[in-house]
């Protein structure tokens, strides 16, 4: 091939390329039918660095890892210190803008505009994708003014959080009567509460559940690590513990995405490749609990 033809055709070559990557898994949003990857990217604890330059640049590159590996949803709250500038601040270092799907929240028992636009400027995106009440905190409030935000398409979805097991009983009640697209709380191998009616209950409502506190801020891996994998891990295409843990959670048909933190390039490759691959069957899953729960 002459130089000239070869220069021509080198962007459908990378493009042909691209495309015959394996793409991670991606599960719909029920209320929009918009799919997203079932691994996402929290930002609790990890992106909070402060104003130390070389932490906030590798949490760049995580983030540039993760988009590459073909993730989207990232997380972030009011609540996690300078995580939100960090993701900003690394978001427009990248170009990244149009590649994520923001997820953020409003924690204040005050009028929640002010917040949600503080936290939009360190962002820098020019609206979220995802807003939720952090907690519940003073939803009687903040649900409504999400919702109307939505109405006027300053947001795409309207959520809820919780964490660590907290006020199921509420979160129950909102999703059985608010419009909303998407409930956050705990699953792990460990947490697992919210099989019995909240779950279901997001399957029956047309709710999307993203999933939190996944390694339990890594102190679930710690207590595994003890131990060597399985040999039947092999079976659910994974290579590690976090992988195998992971790929529980997200192998749960009413998970749409969960949100691993990490401030390791090779953590986050590592996540992401969890959504590739088999997924275990629920035999499989209960085999993969029923292991753990022998291993405490």
């Amino acid at each position: 091939m002459k130089r000239r033809s070869l220069l021509q055709a080198m962007p459908l070559l990378a493009a042909g390329t691209a495309s015959a990557q394996p793409q991670p898994l991606a599960r719909p949003i029920p209320s929009s039918g918009e799919r997203i990857p079932v691994v996402g990217l929290g930002t609790w604890i990890t992106f909070n660095v402060g104003k130390d330059a070389d932490a906030r640049a590798q949490c760049a590159r995580v983030l540039k890892h993760f988009f590459d590996a073909g993730g989207r949803v990232v997380d972030s709250s009011p609540m996690y210190g300078s995580s939100q500038g960090v993701v900003g601040e690394a978001l427009q270092r990248l170009g990244a803008q149009q590649r994520v799907f923001a997820a953020d929240k409003v924690w204040t028992s005050s009028p929640g505009a002010a917040q949600i636009e503080a936290s939009r400027r360190l962002w820098q995106v020019p609206r979220f994708d995802l807003l939720q009440v952090h907690n519940l905190v003073g939803w009687e409030h903040q649900l409504p003014l999400l919702l109307e935000m939505k109405a006027r398409g300053l947001v795409r979805y309207v959520g809820i959080t919780t964490s660590e097991g907290r006020r199921h009983r509420e979160i129950e009640q909102l999703m059985r009567t608010q419009r909303i697209d998407f409930v956050q709380f705990t699953y792990n191998l460990l947490d697992r509460e919210v099989e019995e009616r909240l779950l279901p209950l997001a399957r029956d409502r047309g709710i999307a559940v993203i999933a939190n506190r996944n390694f339990r801020e890594g102190a679930l891996l710690q207590q595994l690590q003890r131990h060597p994998l399985p040999p039947f891990a092999g079976e659910a295409g994974c290579t590690s513990w976090a992988q195998f843990a992971l790929k529980w959670v997200i192998s749960h048909p009413q998970v749409t995405c969960a949100i691993p933190a990490t401030t390791r390039v090779d953590h986050v490759r590592e996540n992401v490749a969890t959504a590739l691959g088999p997924m275990p069957d629920d035999a499989l899953r209960k085999r993969m609990a029923d292991h753990v729960a022998r291993l405490r």
